[in-house]
């Protein structure tokens, strides 16, 4: 009996002692637990690595037509990123150009360090672009995964972007209006590429005068799908908390709610077509009194009838009234507030290619009653205006 009682002694010790050492590991577990949303560096760097290797091995997966390219080979094709190189600045870094040792010119868009979302939009655009083929969509070569470098490589187009051309005064008389027709025609056929015909459903998020490069011929190729999303057949739309965008493309739907679909990327397109129909920005529009936007002028324009005033002088004497009454007539259908108003780009493209196509009155564009006097300017609308080049990431939520 003694025997047992010392066993029973032990045991009722032992336990509580057992039971608060489980305790104290568990809230010493738990006060150093990583807080939700909050990873530390290491934490982060090796999240990081995780993902690079696996998209490393999904692209070696598809070597034969996507290439994985060293980074000493892109250091001697750029001259270690030199200057002179430099062709611009892209969302999230800068873009230079370079040529292989076999000659090819190519061009180099190399990840900023410090970009906080580059990396996703680096493999959106790897895993992305590579499926997509169109002769009016730019064609990403391959990429280069190592050490802290994340590049990407695109063929080489020598005529820089759009709007480098269309708003110069010295340039846009290089683009008469045959060639504005054809690059409208072919951005268009991209755009429904992306929309219809390809093997995915994608919206682009980021259509813009700076992001349609020009070829020898002066042929248009979209470009930059860091920000593009897919959609499967069945859904109309998406929405995100995360809007990116460039100010002044954006459907209002999308600005101020975060809901995409391809009805975002018709109403950007609307915007450029008048952009390049005018050779005018969208935002920053103060030439005409109170109109802060080019959507509001066309909208003044249209109502009293005066569409040629709208058209550059340049090409103006190229186009028939009729025409030109044409073209914005399909631009305001794009620009229309309500996305379920605005047309597909199969009925875009079909409006383009055929005069026969009898086109609907447009309802009022979105943002077309905006005002700005000088006594605001540092008002949020004006200071979203002056961004009209710069792509922006913001929380419709206020997150």
């Amino acid at each position: 009996m003694t025997g047992r009682k010392g066993k029973l002694w032990i045991i009722g010790i032992a336990i509580p002692l057992v039971a608060i050492l489980l305790c104290s590991t568990f809230t010493f577990l738990w006060l150093r637990r990583p807080k939700k949303g909050v990873l530390s560096s290491q934490d982060r760097a090796g999240a990081n690595r995780i993902e690079e290797n696996a998209l490393v091995w999904t692209i070696e997966q598809k070597s034969s037509e996507f290439t994985l390219f060293d980074l000493s080979e892109l250091l001697e094709a750029t001259k270690s990123f030199a200057e002179e190189n430099r062709l611009g600045q892209g969302g999230f870094g800068p873009v230079y150009k370079g040529q292989l040792s076999d000659g090819q010119e190519i061009a180099v868009k190399r990840l900023a360090s410090h970009s906080g979302q580059g990396f996703t939009e680096f493999r959106n655009e790897v895993e992305l672009i590579a499926k997509l083929q169109h002769t009016n969509l730019v064609r990403l070569l391959g990429c280069c995964i190592q050490a802290e470098e994340k590049i990407l490589v695109y063929e080489y187009l020598p005529n820089k972007s759009l709007d480098f051309f269309i708003f110069d005064e010295r340039q846009s008389s290089l683009l008469n209006w045959y060639k504005r027709r054809a690059i409208i025609e072919g951005v268009a056929q991209g755009l429904l590429y992306l929309h219809k015909h390809s093997r995915l459903r994608v919206v682009h998020r980021d259509l813009k005068a700076s992001n349609i490069l020009l070829d020898q011929d002066m042929d248009p190729k979209i470009s930059d799908f860091g920000l593009a999303r897919i959609c499967s057949s069945n859904d109309a739309e998406g929405n995100t908390k995360r809007v990116v965008g460039t100010y002044g493309y954006m459907s209002p739907e999308y600005a101020s709610e975060g809901i995409y679909s391809v009805k975002s990327d018709v109403f950007s397109f609307g915007v450029l077509l008048l952009e390049i129909l005018s050779a005018k920005r969208n935002s920053g529009f103060h030439q005409y009194g109170d109109f802060l936007n080019l959507l509001g002028y066309t909208w003044h324009l249209w109502e009293i009838g005066r569409w040629l005033d709208l058209v550059e002088a340049s090409i103006s004497k190229e186009m028939h009234e009729a025409e030109a009454r044409r073209y914005i007539n399909i631009a305001l259908m794009c620009v229309q507030e309500n996305a379920d108003d605005r047309p597909t780009m199969s009925d875009v493209v079909a409006a383009l290619n055929s005069e026969s196509v009898v086109l609907p009155e447009p309802k009022h564009p979105a943002y077309f009653n905006l005002r700005v006097s000088k006594s605001v300017e540092s008002a949020v609308v004006v200071e979203a205006c002056s961004l009209n080049e710069m792509t922006i990431t913001q929380d419709p939520q206020g997150r």
